[in-house]
């Protein structure tokens, strides 16, 4: 065990891949307020879909979340220069948290993995060569980590890629159908959007998605293919980047591999001027019972929450109890449409809620589709009107499609959501059965 953790090894992989990682959290959080993503999702709804429980955090009034945004990524330009980084990693790590957890309208899996990884790079000794800090503190440089710094990262990759491929095991995606639907939207795409369109597209896309995230860990594991799984990730990750367009997550993605090549690869093609490291010492720390510990407990969550659903009634394609926190990526297309009906249990007055008055286009869609939007949706409800001294009962009528199908009733009707209690690991009987054949 102290030989497989605490092993020293070069660390100019970490070191390069805290440039990389800090060029691109600095790219995410001015991106966000250049393509209006602050604008959209945080600074026009009257209120946000925070997490459950976390239902206080709210952004800034005004344009508070545009400075947020952009303080943000001051710290990420901190993180890739080394600048005073423990206190830039995690004030970025502490920012983006407040992020992620307030809203739920524009869920994204990479800014979970982003997450995780802040609290990484935040414990990690990422500056310790080519930064301000050893340059202004040379006591602090040094060219070696313990290996463990490189394999909670590898493992952590492991389990997303991992859980991501099994995933997609289910009859909407082995039969091409979800490829088909995710392509269908990209038909108006210059030179290749009559290309994605094509049959053979959708089950290559079906089928390279499963066995890509399945095996590309393993071949950049092994040393005779490790070349090969790069060049596979390389062009994977960019042809997801451009159809998709899902932000920083591909380059993210390819950068992951700096952990995967030798050291001395990785020392040889970016930092030739660094001395390499190589003595191979074994440095057990006096917190090796903790680090241990932590991160035992760590991954067997990591393990463990994905793997929720399956202790849940009924289908998470669904319910979408269970959904987040999964890596349960690009699965499925919802659609939907909700009537929300208040009535005063004094004196009997029903009263149909114009949800277009305070709901963004995003919030709409995902309380038409999601019962835990409606459920906080019920609860906002009951405290407005017990504000104005009404005791009321809030009522959905929803209907919604999954990939394509013909609409179902999703919600119980004559369930006031108001009065019902919320619980992150069991069913909600409110919910109705999924149709058959989903």
């Amino acid at each position: 065990m102290n030989k497989i953790l605490f092993k020293h090894i070069d660390n100019s992989g970490l070191i390069i891949f805290r440039v990389v990682f800090g060029l691109l959290i600095t790219l995410e959080a001015f991106g966000a307020i250049a393509t209006g993503w602050v604008r959209q999702v945080l600074v026009e709804p009257a209120f946000t879909f925070s997490f459950i429980g976390l239902e206080w955090l709210q952004p800034l009034p005004g344009n508070g979340m545009y400075f947020y945004f952009a303080v943000m990524g001051i710290f990420g330009l901190m993180v890739m220069l080394g600048f005073k980084y423990r206190l830039a990693i995690i004030a970025y790590l502490v920012m983006w948290a407040g992020v992620y957890f307030m809203q739920k309208s524009a869920y994204n899996n990479h800014y979970y993995l982003m997450l995780l990884l802040l609290g990484f790079m935040s414990v990690l000794p990422a500056n310790r060569w080519f930064s301000l800090d050893a340059k202004y503190n040379p006591e602090i440089k040094n060219p070696s980590m313990p290996q463990w710094c490189a394999l909670v990262i590898i493992l952590q990759v492991w389990i997303v890629y991992t859980y991501a491929s099994i995933a997609k095991l289910y009859p909407d995606w082995l039969d091409a159908s979800m490829a088909q639907i995710l392509m269908s939207g990209k038909a108006n795409y210059w030179l290749i959007g009559d290309v994605l369109q094509q049959p053979w597209v959708h089950w290559s896309i079906a089928y390279t998605g499963i066995l890509f995230d399945l095996l590309i860990v393993p071949l950049l594991l092994w040393k005779r293919t490790r070349m090969l799984g790069f060049v596979i990730s390389i062009f994977f990750h960019l042809f997801n980047s451009i159809v998709f367009q899902i932000g920083i997550f591909p380059y993210m993605s390819i950068a992951f591999a700096l952990f995967f090549f030798t050291p001395k690869t990785v020392q040889r093609r970016f930092l030739p001027k660094k001395e390499f490291y190589d003595k191979a010492e074994i440095i057990v720390p006096a917190y090796k019972k903790t680090l241990i510990t932590l991160f035992s407990i760590y991954f067997i969550i990591q393990v463990g929450l994905p793997l929720r659903h399956w202790a849940i009634q009924d289908n998470v394609l669904w319910t979408e109890e269970g959904h987040r926190l999964s890596w349960r990526m690009m699965l499925r297309t919802k659609s939907g449409s909700v009537k929300v009906t208040v009535k005063d249990k004094n004196t009997q007055e029903e009263f149909r809620v114009n949800i277009y008055d305070e709901l963004s286009t995003k919030q709409r869609r995902g309380l038409a589709t999601k019962p835990d939007y409606m459920w906080q949706y019920a609860q906002r409800l009951k405290k407005r009107y017990a504000e104005e001294g009404k005791d009321v009962a809030v009522y959905f009528d929803a209907r919604v499609s999954v990939n394509k199908r013909p609409m179902a009733p999703l919600i119980n009707p004559e369930v006031d959501l108001a009065a019902e209690k919320w619980n992150h690991f069991k069913h909600h009987d409110w919910i109705l059965p999924a149709p058959e054949g989903l």
